[in-house]
């Protein structure tokens, strides 16, 4: 298994894990504010929505050969997860307000992980025969 795949295929996977343990405290988190909730509701979903796009660019690279695109789509979501959900997870559980900032930048990559993606699917060739 390619170093890569192997890679994205385990940080997809620790991430969802990470994502359904987040998802199970905000549900016993007493005392969230109605905004709060609304806030941690969205990075958990994104969260959990690009864990699998990790995992989904770890089986592709097992299938495609080598590609700059696939890697930089990879580290985009691992990226977006960071900056976007965990400092949300951040702010709205500890009200760590620091790093706010960086949050649009989660979404940009989240956007441009996504166009990496669709840029390496222009260029995969598929072979009827398999």
């Amino acid at each position: 298994m390619p170093s890569n795949s192997k890679l994205f295929l385990t940080l997809g996977a620790i991430s969802a894990a990470v994502s359904v343990a987040l998802a199970a405290v905000f549900a016993h988190v007493s005392g969230l504010q109605p905004a709060n909730a609304a806030m941690l509701a969205s990075a958990l979903t994104q969260h959990q929505l690009h864990s699998i796009a990790l995992l989904l660019v770890g089986v592709l690279m097992l299938r495609a050969a080598p590609s700059r695109w696939l890697a930089a789509s990879g580290w985009l979501f691992a990226a977006g997860i960071v900056l976007f959900s965990f400092n949300i997870y951040a702010r709205g559980l500890a009200g760590f307000d620091a790093l706010r900032a960086l949050a649009p930048w989660g979404g940009t990559a989240f956007i441009l992980g996504w166009l990496c993606l669709a840029v390496e699917a222009m260029r995969l060739r598929i072979d009827s025969a398999t």
